[in-house]
């Protein structure tokens, strides 16, 4: 079984910053991929940041310059830190891994982390 702890969501002002962390436990042959996705109320969850273990990362346009995602391959940790956030960055936050465990690879998600911006 694997597990992915979330910590570091909170409320911030316009323009502030925050640390989202993420770690993966249990039952990991590897970890392919992980990222972090976001859902405002009412709509879909949207990509965020990814990152591949060769650090190849992926940015929605929206955080772009603003957002970086970085991992401890070795803590099974990954990172998403937040710039010049905006009052539409408020959201619940997921982190999201592609693991093989065992010999089945498929998808992980954490339990959600909420970030607030007030403008």
């Amino acid at each position: 079984q694997v597990q992915l702890a979330e910590s570091g969501g909170g409320s911030v002002q316009s323009g502030g910053s925050l640390r989202l962390s993420c770690t993966a436990s249990g039952s990991i042959a590897a970890i392919i991929k992980m990222g972090w996705y976001r859902q405002l109320p009412g709509q879909q969850r949207e990509l965020v940041a990814t990152s591949t273990s060769d650090q190849i990362t992926e940015y929605a346009d929206s955080v772009k310059g603003r957002f970086s995602i970085s991992r401890d391959n070795i803590k099974n940790t990954v990172y998403l830190q937040m710039n010049s956030l905006k009052p539409e960055d408020t959201a619940v936050y997921y982190c999201w891994s592609y693991i093989l465990s065992g010999l089945v690879q498929r998808p992980y998600w954490g339990q959600g982390t909420q970030v607030t911006v007030s403008s």
